[in-house]
């Protein structure tokens, strides 16, 4: 259902970055690009059990994004293998966080496959922290800035419903649950500003200039699927410890438009997140939780 209607173009890139990667199919499209380096039409419509047209859809969008790039496959037939741009390897960040979310938080965790640091061998989801001073971070450690002009940008464009996206064959590319909370831009903007301690309808509403009936609904939404608490006599919304694990997904989804639109003023960017700690603006890395090693692409691997 279309929402703010208005010019895809206006959209800030943080919204951009929502609208493009808060979805499953693509989201079960990188991972496989990653994990067992699909590159071709018919082995991805094989795994996820995408219809065509959705499938072809989401791979074009990633192409004209810049995060793929087509090569024809040798023999003709007019037919092309898709391979991953640097910009779109630079999205692995943000395909562990959600990985981890999943194996920690979804009722089918336990057959996500498994991350391995190859240089120490240690299993399992890594740590976040802050590149700028190392410290580990957490929600808490961080406050969500918006500019009110971005924000009004971020809520404009046509935006698909995550609730009609088909169901994926394969269990443990589903993100259903996940997808509650970052597969459209009030839901994101929403649970950043949960994440960053907002409680309170009318500071929701404030800050966002949202109508009441997308807040309620997208509110509801989120307590449906325990993300979010009611308290205070239902009048405070707080983040559960469910919720809380979605942080490291809403840093790299910021981190990651940031890199992808390098000539857009900060301040046009959309949602900035701030450490406190050592008051430069969040600069998300993963590091091992084996020997303390800050982890790059190719320094991890998933096994089955």
């Amino acid at each position: 259902m279309a929402e703010n209607a208005g010019p895809a173009a206006t959209a800030s890139p943080v919204a951009q970055t929502i609208d493009l990667l808060g979805d499953r199919v693509t989201v079960a499209i990188l991972r496989d690009a990653f994990v067992d380096h699909v590159r071709r039409f018919g082995e991805w419509l094989d795994r996820t059990g995408a219809p065509p047209a959705i499938l072809t859809s989401r791979l074009n969008a990633l192409v004209d994004a810049g995060l793929m790039r087509r090569t024809p496959q040798s023999g003709g037939y007019d037919r092309h293998d898709y391979l991953l741009t640097d910009l779109g390897l630079a999205t692995w960040e943000l395909l562990v966080a959600i990985w981890s979310w999943q194996r920690e938080w979804s009722a089918d965790g336990l057959l996500q496959p498994e991350l391995v640091h190859v240089r120490c061998g240690h299993r399992g989801p890594p740590e976040l922290i802050c590149r700028h001073c190392g410290r580990l971070a957490k929600a808490r450690d961080v406050h969500v800035e918006m500019d009110p002009d971005s924000l009004v940008l971020a809520g404009k464009g046509w935006r698909r419903s995550t609730r009609s996206t088909p169901t994926l064959s394969r269990v443990d590319l589903q993100f259903t649950e996940v997808m509650e909370a970052i597969g459209d831009r009030w839901s994101a903007l929403v649970t950043g500003l949960a994440l960053s301690g907002v409680r309170r309808f009318g500071e929701f509403q404030s800050i966002l200039k949202i109508s009441p009936s997308t807040l309620t609904e997208r509110l509801a939404r989120l307590t449906e699927a325990q993300m979010i608490t009611r308290d205070d006599g239902g009048r405070e919304y707080r983040m559960t410890p469910r919720g809380r694990a979605l942080f490291p997904i809403f840093a790299f989804q910021v981190a990651w438009a940031q890199q992808a639109h390098p000539d857009v003023p900060v301040e046009q960017l959309g949602p900035r997140l701030h450490h406190d700690a050592c008051g430069n603006w969040f600069d998300p890395a993963l590091r091992c939780r084996g020997c303390d090693a800050v982890l790059d692409r190719t320094s991890v691997q998933f096994h089955a």
